[in-house]
Parts: structure tokens; sequence; C-alpha cells
């Protein structure tokens, strides 16, 4: 795994480009187990899903209780299905799980669960509370004089929450540099537009406000969004906790779920599976 701020290659970026589409090809794969899913979600942050974990995190291939391990918290948790078969390819547990997807008795459920599945960091299920847990971690891991790294995948409908701006605070007052936060300004919710709903803007102004340093990025560019993770988490004179305002597309590569938002759940049929598959597989998204 990279460890430094160098841009990457060619080679670096399609590997993550082919990643990044096995993410969105497990989902839909998994949510035909299922029946209903959240692929919009997933869609929206699998090149965020792929950077982290196939670049920039530091981890261990089979060795999810390594204790000096990157963590890695996820506020929309809803998510999961997307990042429960790069935990299977990482050998955190066997592949075979990845066919019980929400069946009775699988560990692998509709939200992840800490407690069942080896390499979950954060038991999600009512949005709001990823950042406190990774501030917790953190603390934790200072009290033990560790230097892993906390990543807080959040929604942006998440920023209507206030115990977010609570761990913000938090965070800075306590100066935690390894923590970053990674916003998915995709600009929608469950009922909606986030902004029509409970408007965040100016959402950067406002995370420098609470003391973070600020960068935004197009969640989508794999080349940019990967060399600015390194370079953030290479910067070792930063003194502030860093968040990342990552602007993707709900439903990114399959265009009616791009433009209609009650895709937030639901399920693809027998033919536009097929459909939906094809097209990821002939779509290059790097942008």
């Amino acid at each position: 795994m990279a460890l430094n701020g160098a841009a990457l290659s060619d080679a670096e970026v399609e590997f993550l480009i082919e990643r990044a589409r096995f993410v969105r090809l497990e989902t839909i794969r998994l949510i035909s187990i299922a029946k209903v899913g959240h692929y919009t979600s997933v869609f929206s942050c699998a090149e965020i899903f792929a950077a982290l974990y196939y670049d920039v995190m530091r981890i261990r291939k089979g060795e999810p209780a390594w204790a000096d391990r990157d963590r890695f918290l996820m506020g929309k948790g809803h998510a999961a299905v997307g990042l429960f078969p790069i935990l299977a390819d990482l050998g955190f547990f066997d592949l075979s799980w990845l066919g019980t997807y929400t069946r009775l008795g699988s560990p692998l459920g509709d939200h992840p669960d800490m407690t069942k599945v080896p390499g979950v960091d954060f038991s999600s299920g009512s949005i709001g509370h990823a950042l406190s847990n990774g501030v917790g971690m953190l603390l934790g891991g200072r009290f033990q004089n560790r230097d892993f790294n906390a990543f807080v995948l959040l929604g942006d409908g998440e920023m209507q929450e206030g115990q977010v701006w609570e761990a913000a605070l938090s965070a800075s007052s306590h100066g935690l540099s390894n923590l970053i936060a990674i916003v998915d300004r995709n600009g929608y919710q469950l009922d909606g537009k986030v902004d029509d709903i409970l408007a965040v803007e100016p959402l950067d102004e406002k995370w420098r406000a609470f003391g973070w340093e600020v960068h935004t990025v197009n969640g989508h560019d794999l080349h940019a969004l990967t060399t600015l993770l390194r370079q953030v988490k290479a910067d070792k004179s930063r003194t502030k906790p860093c968040c990342i305002i990552a602007q993707t597309v709900k439903g990114k590569g399959i265009d009616y779920m791009e433009t209609e938002p009650g895709w937030h759940l639901g399920y693809l049929g027998a033919e536009d599976e097929v459909n939906a598959r094809e097209t990821i597989l002939n779509t290059v998204i790097s942008q």
C-alpha cells in the first residue's frame, strides 16, 4: 500500500478503475440475493472504496486483527453491500460468505456489524455516530502509542446531524491530525435533495470554522482522489484533522439511476440487471 504523497502511475489508475468496477458489479450481484438494496449509495462512493482499500490505507491482506492497521468507519452504513466484497477479496473473511448476504443467520447484513464481520471497525445504523467513534479510536490509539489513521466516510445528508459537529469540535480540540473525514457529497438523501431538505452549504467553510483542514475533489476521478488521499496521509506537518469533500454523483455509472432519486432503495429485474452489468463492464469511470 502506498505510504507517500506521490502521484499515481497510469497502471495504478487503471488498477483502481478496475477495482471500482468490481465494487459495482459485486454490489449488483449481492443485491440480487437480497432482492432489494442500495445500488446508488455504493455507486457514488465506489471510487472512494477502491482508493482507500487498494492504495491508501495501511492494511495487511488476511490480517483484519492487525492492531496497527488503518481504520475505516462508515456513517452511511447502507453502502456496506459494496464494502463486503472488498473485505472478502482482501482475505478478511471467506469468499463463500458473500453468497449468504442478508440470508437468515448470515453475518453480512444490510448494515455492517463489527461483532460479526472481520475488518469492520464500526457497526452502523442510525447515521451521525461514525465520526465520534473515529475520534475515540484515535484517542485510544494515542494512549497506546499507535500511529494508525482513521478514515471516516460520511454521507452529505449526515451533515445535518448534530453529533457530527460535536465530533468535529472534539477532533480539532485534540489535534487529531490522523483523522481524515471524507464527505460523499452526492447531493441526495433518502427523501430528496440534501439542500432542499436542510441546506448544509457552505460545507467547506463550516469544516474550516470547526478547526479542520479542508480539500474538495472530484470523487470519481481516481487519479485526483487517490493522489490527494496519499498527500493528506503523508503530511506529518499537519496539526489539524482533515476533511475531504468528494463531489460525487449518486448512482454513478447507470444513467437512469443518476437522474432518478427514487433509486436510493430498489431492485433491478433480470433484464435490467444484465443491461446494468454490461454498462458497467463497458464504461470507464474516471471523472
